[in-house]
């Protein structure tokens, strides 16, 4: 019993208590760690645009947790500077491997850089529309106008077109109108303007554009384009629709649509 007494204090209880104490450390920092990230990004909230905020305060929660680790380890008596050349080893390998996600992230920081949009913005990146939810490290949070979320990888973000809705106060409103070659083009103009003055939302300056924009094969087509603030855009665009379709059937002027004309001739059997 001395033997085995004699064995577990000289061998099991010291590591037994570095151990210990190494589980204590890493259970504080990440307690600590998490309550320092969200300060910092409650702080950086007050001062920055939300955007850059996220990602600094989500940068910084990295930092922490990894400093965490490293203060655990230390507990254990593994030796930190050892542990450092190989975890550079180590990065450089699994750097290679996740060479993607590191192109996402070198992404992710060009875009609060550049910042080519921030959060509450309506943008077309890499194929797929909605309101940025959050810009993180490695992917974009977006939110459809279906109110489905969205994660977009930052590198095809960066390495495509970006199309930013909401960036400037006001957005023109593309319509086409197409009317009967016989229709009065002076009525049909007459019937536009008066449909634009109508609505209040409809900008005076930059004055909207009504022409006759082609001659197309069954109909003449009219190009309607008003401004609007960027929060009309959308009901201006149906309203003006259904407002236009309603005047034109009062007018008795034609809009053209496909038609198929099948003639059936009878054989004598």
């Amino acid at each position: 019993m001395e033997q085995i007494e004699t064995f577990i204090n000289e061998n099991l209880m010291p590591y037994a208590w570095s151990f210990a104490m190494a589980v204590v450390v890493f259970v504080i920092g990440i307690w600590v760690a998490k309550r320092l990230a969200n300060g910092f990004k409650g702080m950086l909230n007050k001062r920055l645009d939300p955007t850059v905020a996220n990602f600094l305060g989500n940068i910084i929660h990295i930092l922490l947790f990894v400093f965490v680790v490293i203060a655990a380890l230390d507990q254990l008596g593994v030796e930190t500077t050892s542990l450092v050349a190989i975890v550079g080893a180590a990065g450089l390998a699994v750097g290679l491997a996740l060479k993607d996600s590191l192109g996402n992230f070198a992404a992710g920081v060009m875009l609060i850089m550049f910042r080519p949009f921030r959060v509450g913005h309506y943008v077309e990146v890499a194929g797929t529309s909605g309101t940025v939810k959050e810009v993180r490290i490695f992917a974009t949070i977006l939110n459809t106008p279906d109110n489905k979320v969205v994660t977009v990888p930052n590198g095809p973000i960066i390495a495509g077109n970006i199309v930013n809705y909401s960036e400037m106060p006001t957005r023109r409103v593309d319509m086409v109108f197409g009317v009967g070659y016989d229709s009065d083009l002076s009525k049909v103009k007459q019937i536009l303007q008066e449909v634009i003055a109508e609505d209040e939302r409809c900008l005076k300056d930059p004055a909207p554009t009504i022409v006759v924009g082609e001659l197309a094969d069954s109909s003449v087509n009219f190009l309607c384009r008003p401004w609007v603030k960027n929060a009309d855009y959308w009901g201006v665009l149906w309203d003006i629709t259904e407002k236009v379709k309603r005047r034109f059937d009062e007018a008795g002027i034609n809009i053209p649509f496909p038609q198929m004309d099948v003639h059936l001739n009878k054989v004598d059997g």
